[in-house]
């Protein structure tokens, strides 16, 4: 079924990111998405996951009606294009080049998936009802976050390569994990998982 709100691209979404003064880049923001599009929350809606990207009492205050339209259609085209995603089983963290700071790296790749994916599937719960071979693994991914900080700490210039490789695998094994919950747990479920506005 066809979105009724277009995404509208990367590079103009950046923008509008930008003018919001949005404080989480747009990798993040995927991410949380996909989390809470799989998240077992029932009453979890993509305007709290949207609220979620400011800090406490900095939500951008919207002017006009037209302009509370546009924002929310703009954050719906995004969502249903990760929802698209969910159901595809597309969900990966970025690929990393040569050029990057490893250190940097690791330490934006453990908040993609801590911040990320991780803080949309709990949705704000502290506790919710999964069966516990999907609590082992969101468990396990957890434990990759800590990994990347930890991957951090060893990046030197005689071990950038041997670092940069195993940010590679625990992408690697982040991705299969991610992918492993979406085919075993949420798309049996899509139809009850799927958010309204309101």
């Amino acid at each position: 079924m066809k979105s009724e709100n277009e995404y509208i691209g990367d590079d103009k979404f950046k923008k509008f990111l930008e003018h919001y003064n949005c404080p989480s880049p747009l990798e993040l923001i995927k991410l949380r998405f996909a989390g809470a599009i799989c998240s077992p929350n029932s009453e979890l809606r993509p305007t709290d996951v949207i609220s979620s990207l400011w800090p406490d009492n900095h939500t951008p205050r919207l002017e006009t009606k037209k302009e509370a339209e546009l924002f929310f259609k703009f954050f719906m085209g995004l969502w249903d294009e990760i929802f698209q995603n969910v159901c595809q089983n597309q969900i990966k963290m970025p690929n990393i080049s040569e050029e990057q700071d490893i250190r940097k790296t690791c330490l934006y790749h453990s908040e993609l998936l801590e911040h990320g994916f991780l803080e949309g599937f709990w949705g704000g719960k502290d506790n919710v009802s999964i069966p516990a071979y999907i609590a082992e693994i969101v468990d396990s991914l957890s434990r990759m976050a800590s990994l990347y900080e930890t991957l951090a700490t060893k990046v030197n210039q005689n071990t950038k390569n041997a670092v940069q490789n195993a940010v590679r695998d625990c992408d690697a094994t982040v991705n299969k994990s991610i992918n492993f919950i979406i085919q075993h747990f949420v798309l049996p479920h899509m139809d009850e998982l799927k958010r309204t506005v309101n």
